[in-house]
């Protein structure tokens, strides 16, 4: 197999892999955020977890301002990090985890071709541009699946699902344009983001986590800061490093797909009709966007 063509197998393998586990974070989250837990102890748990079990990758290799400057490290961890997960769980104390799926890994991809596009100098062939339009509308159908009536709650959080991708989108162009190791990244975010928010967390709720459920706890605490923090965001990492940031961002897209048949066989919720051809569009858009250049501009 050629090398272009192994790196892009891998690259595929890991965006495919990345989106698989954020497919169950909506779910999990939104589980989370309505019953004992908020947006605040998400994160704490989050990052406490993930912060102290990459605090030894910092110490070694440093905050990497050589390459990021003080600038990039910000929009690092704002991009993946605290900042951005207290908007998307936040928004699912008001929105269901479909719309989360949609509005924020769903067009998030989008984000990055705009941003990427400019920054970086990725080329946008008419396939991949045409692909990101199919995602887009794939998405549009995947929401509009559910009829209104539509709160202003719901508004609510679907805007803070729509500003989380774009801190999402800006933390895929940086990782790109630097080209940091996707480890020494990773622990950036986490014990960046450990640091914002512990401190603040257990100064007003010090007595809050140990009053919890601790199944739930302990549950939240390993998907939260092991499975979603250090192998999705590795994967996804690793995906943008191989096949470049639009091409790898496109999986992304797999999301709102994914959760629309993991809801099937876990909670018995079948998708409509328009909801049918939305998750079968989103395949085509993610073959057309995160194609090689040669495969994507035929």
């Amino acid at each position: 197999m050629p090398r272009a063509v192994s790196s892009y197998v891998e690259g595929a393998l890991c965006g495919a892999g990345a989106a698989s586990i954020w497919a169950g974070w909506g779910a999990v989250t939104r589980a989370a955020v309505t019953n004992h837990l908020d947006a605040w102890d998400i994160a704490a748990l989050r990052f406490a977890v993930a912060g102290l079990l990459l605090l030894p990758v910092v110490l070694a290799r440093g905050l990497a301002r050589d390459r990021l400057g003080w600038r990039g490290l910000g929009v690092l961890i704002a991009g993946a990090g605290a900042p951005y997960v207290v908007l998307a769980a936040g928004g699912l104390s008001f929105a269901p985890a479909r719309d989360q799926g949609v509005l924020n890994p769903g067009i998030m991809p989008v984000f990055v071709a705009c941003i990427g596009a400019s920054a970086l100098g990725e080329p946008l062939s008419r396939g991949r541009t045409l692909g990101l339009a199919i995602i887009l509308a794939s998405a549009l159908l995947i929401i509009v699946g559910h009829a209104p009536p539509w709160p202003l709650e719901r508004a609510l959080g679907q805007a803070l699902f729509v500003t989380a991708a774009l801190l999402w989108a800006c933390f895929t162009v940086v990782l790109r344009l630097t080209n940091i190791d996707p480890l020494h990244a990773v622990a950036l975010v986490s014990t960046g983001s450990a640091m914002l928010v512990l401190p603040p967390y257990f100064a007003v709720r010090a007595t809050r986590l140990a009053a919890l459920p601790i199944a739930e706890l302990v549950v939240q605490a390993i998907f939260q800061g092991v499975l979603v923090t250090i192998v999705s965001l590795l994967l996804y990492a690793r995906a943008i490093a191989l096949i470049g940031a639009t091409a790898g961002a496109a999986f992304a897209a797999l999301v709102p797909a994914l959760t629309a048949l993991i809801a099937i066989p876990l909670l018995g919720e079948w998708p409509g009709p328009s909801e049918w051809v939305g998750i079968g569009l989103v395949g085509v858009g993610v073959h057309l966007a995160s194609a090689p250049p040669a495969a994507s501009s035929r």
